[in-house]
């Protein structure tokens, strides 16, 4: 697919030991030509864990992409009007964010973003990372599986001993699922082993 001149929403939520891993996935959609919006939920914004540091993280998002950060549901409300994304990725989703997505919550920039873009009828593509998505998160993923415009990025079990209910996307497989999402399509297959016994 030609990513030149396709602008995509790419918004990062509290899941912060798959931070290191998304990285690289925007880069890819940079490298590929495409103009890339870094999206963050307050927590990006302001806690600092052993994975990393608030700052660190945004300065790398702001070093990959060339743009600024939306960080405020006031900055992320005009992508509605200005219908300025192609496509938008939440990843990583985390089971907080999928849940307040499922039920019509818009309490952070991530989520007003989501808001504008489904408002716009474009593709909305998830890539979750939760610890209850086998658990109470179910019926929210559930939801958003049947809800238009919404995709997701193959997921699975990714440590079915320790944790049962976790459920994790193929994080290299973001570009994929959203050049497919640009034509309509949830890429397939969808439930994927994450886990090799």
């Amino acid at each position: 697919m030609n990513w030149q001149g396709k602008t995509v929403g790419y918004a990062l939520t509290g899941s912060h030991c798959t931070l290191e891993e998304v990285m690289p996935q925007i880069q890819r959609f940079v490298d590929a030509g495409a103009r890339v919006i870094p999206i963050v939920s307050n927590t990006i914004m302001t806690t600092d864990t052993r994975f990393g540091k608030s700052a660190d993280w945004q300065q790398q998002l702001k070093d990959i992409t060339g743009n600024n950060i939306i960080s405020t549901i006031v900055d992320a409300e005009p992508l509605g009007p200005s219908k300025l994304l192609d496509v938008m990725v939440i990843a990583p989703c985390t089971g907080n964010t999928t849940s307040k997505l499922a039920n019509a919550m818009t309490e952070s920039p991530v989520l007003m973003a989501a808001k504008a873009q489904m408002r716009n009828l474009r593709p909305l593509v998830l890539a979750i990372s939760t610890n209850d998505g086998l658990g109470l998160n179910a019926m929210n993923i559930a939801k958003l599986l049947i809800t238009k415009n919404i995709y997701f990025v193959p997921y699975g079990q990714d440590a079915p001993g320790a944790k049962p209910n976790s459920l994790v996307a193929r994080m290299d497989l973001i570009m994929e699922a959203c050049e497919s999402a640009l034509e309509g399509k949830q890429l397939q297959p969808m439930i994927i082993e994450r886990f090799q016994y």
